[in-house]
């Protein structure tokens, strides 16, 4: 199976959009002219309200995407309602979002699904939003950490108690460590971030982590939560001794953030390394024609690399049912993947970027969206 390539210059895109109670495939009223990456079928340019539901970790940059976008077009409105990824497939799938935003690409049984509401190809995944999954802590004294994937799952096992616990001091000699209790704290709502959290500790520590990857939480696991990245970060910032996982971009300067040991050395995150991960992506088989879901290796060993990542996806339909709403989503879609609005999400989000050649595959992909016949 071929690799997707990702590149550290082009740019990266997310989006997602907001909740309105209308036909996931549904009626927009699209009409008028568009500036350059915002233009319908015909080159006008677009108006009318465009509605999801998805990822919270996409909540920067889809900020910046959809004033921007708004700008370009005074008279359209993207929405966006940040419930997770797991309410945002589901919303596609009933038919109360026009796209969704999430951090796992759609499930078998999920891509099955879209055929009742998408037509015959059902929906695509198109990869828009790179970025580190963060192991963050609040620990006293404390700026800096490497872990392994073992002590990872240990730690989110409840395995490990005090933050002076051996296998956390073997790793980090001349660190002091403090006589402090350990508390994870995880997502109480379906998330991208916990599927892919989840994956790489049951790729990494298959051992430890003995759960299947899943974007709800083990329920014997269950111990201190929230609801969204900003939930589970405010917690750990307000608890001395917690720890959890949350996307980069909402965590940077306000908590620790531990390296991850990757073959024999350990990577800092950032999104070079992230994207150094996603480098050796692969293809997920069995989908429709145009559709971008990759499959992550999580136990690479590239120098480098940083594989607690998350790839984000736009799921949209392959057909909706006016000529409107298709125009509305392509000229939308085609600003998220286009350079300008790459740029845009990454100052607005650290988020790493999709190579040049991935971009032009998203992009084919939004061009392939047409009314149903």
């Amino acid at each position: 199976m071929k690799a997707l390539r990702f590149g550290r210059h082009a740019a990266i895109a997310v989006i997602a959009a907001g909740a309105l109670a209308l036909s996931a495939c549904g009626s927009d009223n699209a009409t008028g002219t568009a500036p350059a990456g915002t233009q319908a079928a015909g080159g006008t340019k677009v108006t009318g309200t465009l509605t999801g539901i998805g990822s919270s970790a996409q909540g920067a940059a889809m900020d910046a995407w959809k004033t921007n976008f708004a700008s370009a077009n005074s008279g359209a409105t993207v929405q966006y309602s940040p419930d997770g990824s797991g309410a945002g497939r589901k919303a596609i799938l009933d038919g109360s979002a026009q796209f969704a935003g999430s951090d796992a690409y759609l499930k078998d049984d999920e891509y099955a699904s879209s055929k009742s509401v998408c037509g015959p190809d059902g929906a695509i995944d198109i990869p828009v939003y790179i970025s580190p999954i963060a192991v963050a802590f609040n620990v006293p004294g404390v700026t800096d950490l490497k872990l392994d994937a073992a002590t990872v799952a240990k730690i989110f096992r409840g395995q490990i108690a005090k933050w002076n616990d051996p296998a956390i001091a073997a790793l980090n000699e001349g660190v002091s460590l403090p006589d402090l209790k350990v508390t994870p704290v995880n997502r109480s709502d379906d998330s991208g971030t916990t599927q892919n959290f989840t994956d790489y500790l049951a790729a990494a520590a298959s051992d430890v982590w003995t759960d299947k990857a899943a974007g709800v939480w083990p329920a014997s696991l269950q111990g201190e939560n929230a609801k969204g990245t900003s939930g589970v970060v405010k917690t750990v910032t307000d608890t001395p001794g917690a720890v959890t996982y949350a996307d980069d971009s909402a965590v940077s300067g306000k908590l620790g953030v531990a390296q991850i040991k990757v073959g024999d050395s350990f990577t800092k995150i950032s999104a070079d390394a992230a994207a150094k991960a996603v480098d050796a992506g692969k293809p997920v088989d069995g989908r429709a024609a145009n559709d971008l879901s990759i499959k992550l290796d999580r136990k690479t060993t590239i120098a480098g690399a940083y594989p607690i990542v998350l790839v984000s996806f736009h799921v949209l339909c392959t057909t909706y049912d006016k000529q409107e709403t298709v125009d509305l989503v392509k000229a939308f879609e085609h600003y998220v993947v286009s350079d300008e609005g790459q740029k845009a999400a990454a100052e607005s989000a650290k988020s790493a970027p999709l190579s040049s050649d991935l971009a032009a595959k998203a992009a084919k992909a939004i061009d392939s969206i047409k009314v149903k016949s």
